[in-house]
C-alpha cells in the first residue's frame, strides 16, 4: 500500500482512539496506551513529513490533518477530565478554540486564501511564527505528547492496579498531581497562543462574510 498523508493522518486517529481505550483498565493496558500516545504523536510528525519531503500537501490534506489534531487533543482531555484527572474546562477550552479557528479558516479557505505563498490566510510574520513554523509545530506537538505520557502513567502507576508507585507519601502524591496540573495548563496556554493569530488576522473573513449576508435577509424581508 503507497502511503499519503492523509492514510498517515486516519492512522493517527485510529492509534489515538485505540490508547484512550486502553486506559483505565489493566496495568499492561494503560501502559500499553502510552506506548500508542507516543506512535499517535509521532505518526503527526510523519504526515507532515511526507507532505513535505514528497510534494503531496494539498488543501484538503491540511484541513484533514487540523481535524485529526482536533479529535485527537478532544478525545484525550475530555478522558482525563472524565476520571478527574483535569479540569473540565480543559477539554472544553480546547473545544472552543478549535471551533472557533477552524471556522475562521473555513472562511479564508472559501476566499481563496490557505495554506502558504501569496495567499495565505496569515500574513504577518508574528502570526506565521506562531501557527505554522515548524519550531511552533514542534513544540505543541512535544508539549501534548508530554501531557498525554504525563496523565496516562500517573493513571497507570498511581491510580490502576499496579502498587508500583502507591505507597509514596501523601505529599509526593501532592507534587505529582501539582505537576500535572502545570503541564496541562501550561499547554492549554500555548494553545491559545497559536490560535491568536488566527483569531486576529481570520476576522477580517468574518466581516467580509457579513455583509452580503445581511444583505440577502433584508432583500428576503422585503420581498416578504
Amino acid at each position: 500500500m503507497r502511503w499519503t498523508p492523509n492514510k498517515v493522518t486516519l492512522l493517527r486517529v485510529l492509534v489515538g482512539f485505540a490508547a484512550v481505550s486502553l486506559f483505565g483498565h489493566r496495568a499492561w493496558a494503560n501502559l500499553t496506551a502510552v506506548g500508542l500516545t507516543v506512535a499517535a504523536i509521532a505518526l503527526d510528525a510523519l504526515d507532515g513529513h511526507l507532505a513535505r519531503e514528497k510534494k503531496m500537501a494539498t488543501p484538503v490534506g491540511a484541513q484533514l490533518d487540523i481535524l485529526g489534531d482536533r479529535m485527537i487533543e478532544n478525545v484525550y482531555f475530555t478522558y482525563f477530565a472524565v476520571v478527574g484527572m483535569v479540569s473540565l474546562w480543559l477539554p472544553v477550552l480546547f473545544f472552543a478554540r478549535g471551533a472557533a479557528t477552524d471556522f475562521l479558516r473555513g472562511l479564508a479557505m472559501k476566499a481563496g486564501h490557505s495554506g502558504g505563498g501569496a495567499n495565505a490566510m496569515l500574513r504577518t510574520w508574528w502570526g506565521q511564527a506562531l501557527v505554522a513554523s515548524r519550531w511552533s509545530r514542534g513544540l505543541y506537538a512535544a508539549m501534548k505528547c508530554l501531557c498525554f505520557c504525563y496523565l496516562g502513567l500517573e493513571l497507570a502507576l498511581m491510580r490502576g492496579p499496579v502498587a508500583l508507585v502507591g505507597d509514596l507519601a501523601a505529599d509526593a502524591h501532592a507534587m505529582i498531581r501539582v505537576g500535572a496540573h502545570v503541564l496541562t495548563w501550561m499547554t492549554a496556554a500555548f494553545c491559545l497562543l497559536r490560535g491568536l493569530p488566527v483569531l486576529v488576522e481570520g476576522w477580517k473573513y468574518l466581516a467580509g462574510s457579513a455583509g452580503p449576508v445581511r444583505g440577502a435577509k433584508d432583500a428576503a424581508q422585503e420581498a416578504a
